[in-house]
């Protein structure tokens, strides 16, 4: 039996669930978990009016092990997809060991009291799964995920030697609020108000937050100011990649988000840390995700269109070469086809082909592995076949 087991029912779940339930053949029995199980249970009904595919729902605390371990053993799934959020990867990690179920998701592992994007919790979890013979698959959404996948496919196909790398992730749709943020806010603004982190020369270097920053041009969409910030496939990639001499992750921001940005820094409540209000502890930044847009029903009125990949230069052969691999998504077909906006689409799609990748037995080895330990020319087909066409730039001016 092929059962998947979803943990979260926000904008990226609903992706997942729709993707997954368009692949019925593949997985014989689906499951919508999250602590709200009125959420799930709206998603599962849209996805059977999209599809056809019912999909089972149930309610779950991924912050409590033994909740989804008899989750688990209820439902007896052969992998956890989890869109929860980062702070609940090791519960569910520590869940599926106990249930014997194997694991795969899309960012990884972050404590709730530091805003702190590091592998070392996760990686530190390869010998239990090893031990155990099962999989945990790290950061298959688009950025990490396709991303990695793209450099593995470019070390693989194109490149003797990788020696610059820059990812670059450019939204450029209007989804018409004055502030709203494209995924969990608290996640979103504790990832773009850290200092930012690159690698170069064997070493990383931090910048002050948004310090670094150029217009890049990106395809079909032209240019825009991109700046540099810490992203967490750059952790994995330059230790599989020890060839690389440097190493960046670019995103766009418009002046009027950055301006909201520094207000919400500027007065506090970006804060992550407890404060006391009417004689209760609240913590700043989830009150402010309580009242911003809910980044899962933005897709309606989402126009234009987002714009990832990586540029990459190196050797082949002897000479030079560049490469720059890249996914264009319409935020409108993205929301046509599964309710959510672009930027869940993106992240979506891609652990959906990785399910399929493990149930396929393309991706299953026991041990925890980032996606570009694995072969990535299946999943660079899948996303082809799955909505996320790819196309390749050679030798041509990257601008980085």
């Amino acid at each position: 039996m092929r059962k998947v087991l979803i943990i979260g029912a926000g904008g990226v779940g609903t992706v997942v669930a729709n993707k997954v339930a368009q692949n019925s053949h593949l997985f014989t029995d689906i499951m919508l978990a999250s602590r709200t199980k009125s959420k799930c249970d709206a998603i599962a009904a849209d996805v059977k009016r999209r599809t056809g595919t019912a999909i089972q729902t149930a309610r779950v605390d991924a912050d409590n092990v033994p909740e989804l371990v008899s989750l688990m053993n209820a439902f007896q799934p052969e992998l956890v997809i989890n869109v929860a959020l980062p702070y609940q990867d090791l519960t569910i990690m520590d869940a599926c060991l106990e249930a014997g179920v194997n694991y795969l998701d899309t960012a990884n592992y972050e404590p709730k009291d530091e805003a702190k994007f590091e592998y070392k919790w996760q990686w530190a979890y390869q010998e239990k799964f090893k031990k155990a013979g099962l999989t945990a698959i790290l950061g298959c959404g688009f950025d990490p995920g396709v991303t990695s996948i793209f450099t593995a496919y470019a070390a693989k196909h194109h490149f003797d030697e990788i020696h610059y790398l820059d990812i670059v992730d450019c939204n450029a749709g209007d989804h018409g609020k004055a502030f709203a943020t494209n995924f969990n806010p608290e996640i979103n603004i504790r990832e773009v108000t850290q200092k930012g982190k690159y690698w170069e020369n064997g070493q990383w270097v931090e910048t002050e937050p948004h310090q670094i920053h150029k217009p890049l041009t990106y395809p079909g969409i032209g240019p825009k100011e991109s700046y540099v910030i810490f992203h967490e496939e750059l952790e994995s990639l330059v230790k599989n990649y020890p060839t690389l001499k440097r190493a960046r992750f670019w995103m766009t921001f418009g002046q009027e988000y950055l301006t909201h940005l520094r207000v919400i820094q500027n007065i506090g409540m970006a804060r992550i840390d407890e404060v006391e209000y009417n004689g209760q502890k609240i913590v700043p930044i989830q009150f402010l995700k309580a009242v911003l847009p809910d980044p899962g029903k933005l897709g309606e009125n989402y126009t234009g269109q987002t714009s990832i990949g990586c540029r990459i230069k190196g050797i082949k052969d002897g000479r030079e070469r560049t490469c720059y691999l890249y996914n264009n998504c319409s935020h409108e077909a993205a929301y046509q086809e599964t309710g959510a906006q672009g930027v869940s689409y993106t992240t979506g799609v891609p652990a959906t082909i990785g399910a399929i990748m493990f149930m396929q037995g393309l991706w299953k080895k026991p041990g925890v592995f980032n996606v570009e330990e694995f072969d990535p020319d299946p999943f660079m087909e899948q996303l082809n076949m799955q909505g996320l066409p790819w196309h390749e730039l050679f030798d041509t001016d990257l601008e980085v």
